[in-house]
């Protein structure tokens, strides 16, 4: 199966990317054409949308970084990751989260469920 930590690691590119063009690329990277994404805020499905709702993110949070808050665990083509969200360098992160994430055969990401662990107020 798929390298959980090269998909995660795509991912999380994903939701960095600030440019427009360059974050559409790596939605396509990260995601099957008609991938999805799941979380308390949001449910959307394709790129497009996809490549939305992470601008939203970044709007909401402008200047912040998604980081891996650990180890990528897998099996099958399911993974599962703790992310962080915070300045760049924060030894404390604003936002944590855990996602699961169902991989197609080629390792792009056919669906994501992610949940928020720690918000602020």
């Amino acid at each position: 199966m798929s390298d959980y930590a090269a998909a995660a690691a795509r991912y999380i590119a994903a939701w960095n990317e600030t440019d427009t063009e360059a974050r559409a690329k790596a939605v396509a990277g990260a995601w099957t054409e008609d991938g999805g994404y799941t979380d308390p805020l949001a449910t959307v499905t394709g790129h497009e949308d996809i490549a939305a709702v992470i601008a939203g993110a970044q709007q909401m949070f402008p200047g912040y970084v998604f980081t891996l808050g650990g180890a990528v665990d897998g099996h099958h083509d399911t993974m599962r990751f703790t992310w962080h969200l915070g300045p760049e360098g924060a030894t404390e992160p604003v936002v944590v989260g855990f996602d699961v994430a169902v991989l197609a055969e080629d390792g792009r990401i056919q669906r994501v469920y992610g949940f928020l662990d720690k918000v602020p107020a």
